[in-house]
């Protein structure tokens, strides 16, 4: 069965760093797009950051430019999302997903066969 397990959330300080961790089993994250995802209290879930299968292209929501990288590690089937300088606004559950296809064409989640249980993320001093 393919599936994700992510882990790493916490609460954290305003200014402080955390990195999420996304490791897929039942099959391999250098053939999908994969992205993260978050959904506030309250909000609906809105696409953060995603990598394509080869690692060659990513890209980042406005409000996170700067301050959220996107990796992945092959050797450990892991997608990680190093988050710095995290603000309040971060705060929430955090999800990974992979798109059915090598190459990412946006964050409409309909287009997301595999979805992890998600992590959650406190921002707050």
């Amino acid at each position: 069965q393919s599936q994700f397990v992510e882990s790493g959330g916490g609460l954290v300080q305003p200014g402080g760093s955390l990195r999420l961790s996304c490791v897929a089993s039942g099959f391999t994250v250098n053939t999908y797009c994969i992205a993260w995802f978050r959904q506030a209290p309250g909000k609906e879930r809105e696409g953060v950051s995603w990598i394509s299968g080869n690692g060659g292209s990513t890209n980042a929501r406005d409000s996170v430019k700067g301050r959220f990288t996107i990796s992945r590690s092959n050797a450990k089937n892991t997608v990680y999302l190093q988050m710095n300088n995290v603000k309040p606004d971060d705060t929430g559950v955090y999800y990974c997903a992979a798109y059915g296809r090598y190459y990412c064409s946006g964050y409409v989640e309909s287009d997301y066969n595999y979805w992890g249980q998600g992590t959650q993320v406190t921002v707050s001093s």
